[in-house]
């Protein structure tokens, strides 16, 4: 017995201390790129060791890591990032220390330079990124800008996504509505990001630094929507010099200030209209005197001297719409967001670890003044706040493990009048109290997992949902050429919005936390896809998905007395396949994508499309660097029919005047309209195609860009709806010039 035990003491003795000699041969390189020019870091910048041939990406605040690579030797890495200068460097790592280096890229032109592709291509291999999709500002700049340039009307170009017409930034993705979509601006969640009537983003491009969308399967850090999370992130400032840039359009004017502070940075910006012609266009040439702003203000501070890697954040930003009209018989309507956040970030100097912790408000305010008109009064509010803490580690094998916890304080407040003249008042408030973890294979060069659950320790509503959401995801790449990947998750809701489904045009959409009858809603995603490379410069992505939801939300048509309630639960299906095409060189890139979808609800046994259903889409674009500061895009859309409910016959009014005299009569000047069964017809096909030419010069001291766009190339006539008492088409945007100037300085 003595003997045997003697045996396992020394071989673990063995053990151990093989694996102290092996530990102490290898090390930690870990790394921050930022630009050159303003000391910004670099999002998603790509670190290539080209003696491993292994590549990372950088994180959010632009770190990227290489766990567990052999020590005392000499490395040449190559950094990249799109629209910047790649950089070779070299770094020796140190035996089990953490190395750190600073990296800092120059501007370039817009190019995807070969070394770019490649450094792409190599942290893709174990990935778990199906689903995923980023925009970098360079990449939205380089798209067709239209009026401006904005971040939801590029989401429209992207497989998956749809969109009810030109008049609408509104995005549906995946068979999902538009309150199922997340929307993040530097973490905090925002309840209305829409200007003019849905036509526009509140985001001002000017302030954003990356974008990160995900069309379903998204990670177990992201909650409380069913099909997909918009995550932007901001601008620091400029930490080298003061600067500031001063646009213009056809609908707004817009100014940005920045420069450094005392160990840190700031930025302010803002954007307001000054023109009515230009939504006309939008508003069937109807004048409608709509105005907007929206403000925006960063600055953090970082001293090595009081905590290396620590880094404190502060934001906030504002956004009002108004529609004042001179008339008392004509309604007014008022809404606004306001957000607060306040965020520590902290980077360990010993270890592969990150940190932080992060604080937010946010409110929502909307109302309909009827005044004189026979429009229904509505008012909504929402406050919510937030505390968020995250953690991450990366082990020497290079898997990661990610945690956190948020609370959510949300209250809700609704006062409203429907169809049938019952007024409601629908107040409510809750917690919502949930923790997150993951754990990552990243041990494998070809072959990565991305496991991990939200634990829903307390949710915003009465009725509780699953205790777990968990999630999975995964990749394995074949060869240097193919990978495959897939997803599975569950994902609940239990806030909602009070919007009628049939609406094309919505001032705004009141949000309210899921009533006291009704569960949570729930969705199961499944998601299988494949990418190739079969040309350096030529990627190719197809993806596949169903989704089933449960427990829905939907508005009550049939409400007539005060005890009805207001919603009722209906379910959803939707499936389809998308298949994405992009090549890049130093001259253009073109991306070609399709989407082949099927969407259905459910309400009391009966089956219907919902009106964003669209069987085919299509999406074509081109852009060029022709040299000298010019660059030109192109973009064409196409999209098969969206669903109607068809117009079947008129019928006579009759009134009865009086009752004593028979003095009834009919009145067939404004009939009835009769409707056949909901969205059965389907709208003609829509495409049109957007150009935009654009040109940068630059002087001693200042930059300056103007830019000349056309909306609907070709003047095609879409069709947005039917107007019922006629049948009169009524059609989207006409052939539409824009123009816009940049004064950088």
């Amino acid at each position: 017995m003595f003997e045997f035990k003697s045996k396992v003491y020394t071989t673990l003795f063995i053990l151990f201390f093989s694996l102290n000699l092996f530990s102490q041969g290898i090390g930690t390189l870990r790394g921050i790129v930022t630009d050159s020019s303003n000391g910004e870091a670099l999002i998603y910048a790509n670190a290539v060791i080209k003696e491993l041939k292994t590549g990372a990406s950088t994180n959010e605040n632009g770190y990227f890591l290489f766990r567990s690579i052999p020590a005392n030797k000499t490395y040449h890495l190559v950094i990249s990032y799109i629209g910047y200068n790649s950089k070779k460097i070299t770094a020796v790592v140190k035996p089990n220390k953490l190395t750190e280096i600073r990296v800092k890229l120059s501007p370039g032109s817009y190019e995807l330079q070969t070394v770019e592709k490649v450094g792409n291509r190599i942290p893709e291999k174990n990935a778990t990124d199906i689903g995923l999709h980023r925009i970098s500002i360079k990449e939205l700049e380089a798209l067709p800008k239209g009026i401006e340039t904005d971040i939801f009307r590029s989401l429209q170009y992207v497989a998956g996504v749809q969109s009810t017409g030109d008049i609408s930034a509104k995005y549906y993705v995946r068979g999902g509505s538009g309150d199922q979509n997340l929307v993040l601006i530097n973490g905090i969640s925002v309840y209305s990001p829409f200007h003019v009537l849905g036509m526009f983003s509140i985001f001002d491009p000017d302030i954003i630094k990356n974008v990160e969308f995900y069309k379903g399967g998204f990670p177990a850090q992201y909650g409380g929507r069913l099909s997909s999370v918009l995550n932007i992130i901001t601008k620091d400032g400029n930490k080298n010099n003061y600067g500031a840039k001063f646009s213009g359009s056809f609908l707004t004017g817009k100014g940005l200030v920045e420069g450094p502070l005392p160990h840190g940075s700031f930025v302010v910006a803002g954007r307001k209209t000054y023109s009515n012609q230009i939504l006309k266009k939008f508003l069937n040439n109807k004048n409608i005197p709509i105005d907007f702003y929206d403000v925006f203000f960063e600055g953090n501070y970082s001293n090595p001297n009081f905590n290396k890697g620590t880094k404190f954040v502060i934001n906030g930003f504002a956004s009002q719409d108004n529609i004042i009209r001179e008339s008392q018989f004509l309604e007014d309507y008022k809404w606004q967001n306001k957000l607060f956040g306040f965020t520590w970030y902290q980077v360990a100097q010993e270890s592969p670890t990150f940190f932080n912790l992060g604080i937010s408000i946010s409110t929502f305010n909307g109302e309909v003044f009827p005044k004189l008109s026979n429009i229904r009064p509505e008012k909504n509010d929402v406050h919510d706040i937030s505390l968020k803490s995250d953690f991450s580690y990366v082990f020497n094998n290079k898997d990661e493990i990610d945690f956190g916890i948020e609370i959510k304080d949300v209250k809700t407040k609704l006062l409203l009048t429907n169809k049938e003249g019952i007024t409601a008042d629908i107040g409510n408030a809750g917690t919502r109290f949930v923790s997150y973890i993951k754990y990552k294979f990243l041990r494998f060069d070809n072959f990565g997992v991305d496991i991990g659950t939200r634990i829903n320790l307390a949710q915003l509503s009465e009725q509780k949902g699953d205790i777990l959401e968990p999630r999975i995801s995964f990749t394995y790449t074949f060869s240097p050429l193919l990978s495959i990947k897939g997803a599975w998750g569950i994902f609940q809701q239990d806030l909602i919005t009070y919007s009628d489904e049939d609406d094309i045009i919505t001032i705004f959409e009141p949000w309210l936390i899921t009533p006291s009858y009704l569960a949570p809603a729930k969705s199961r995603h499944f998601i299988a896809g494949l990418t190739s490379h079969p040309l350096s410069n030529l990627k190719i992505q197809l993806e596949t998905y169903y989704k089933k939801t449960n427990n829905l939300a939907i508005i009550n048509n049939q409400k007539f007395t005060i005890t009805d309630p207001d919603f009722i639960s209906g379910s959803s299906e939707s499936y389809g396949w998308e298949a994405v095409l992009t090549y890049n060189n130093s001259l253009f890139n073109f991306t070609a994508s399709y989407t082949n979808a099927w969407t259905f609800k459910t309400v009391n046994n009966w089956t219907y499309y919902p009106k964003f259903d669209s069987r085919h889409a299509l999406n074509l674009g081109l852009n060029l660097n022709i040299g000298k500061g010019w660059h030109a895009s192109a973009m064409w859309i196409y999209s098969s029919g969206l669903p109607f409910t068809k117009i079947v016959g008129y019928y006579d009014k009759y009134y009865v005047s009086n009752i004593y005299f028979n003095q009834n009569y009919f009145d067939s000047t404004n009939p009835y309209t009769l409707l056949g069964d909901k969205n059965l017809g389907r709208l003609p096909d829509y495409h049109r195609l957007d150009i935009s030419l654009s040109k940068k010069i630059k002087f001693d001291f200042v930059n300056l860009e103007m830019a000349f766009s056309i909306i609907n190339a070709y003047n095609r006539k879409n069709i947005l709806f039917f107007k019922r008492q006629t049948g009169e088409r009524v059609y989207m945007l006409p052939f539409l010039p824009t123009a816009t100037i940049k004064l950088e300085l």
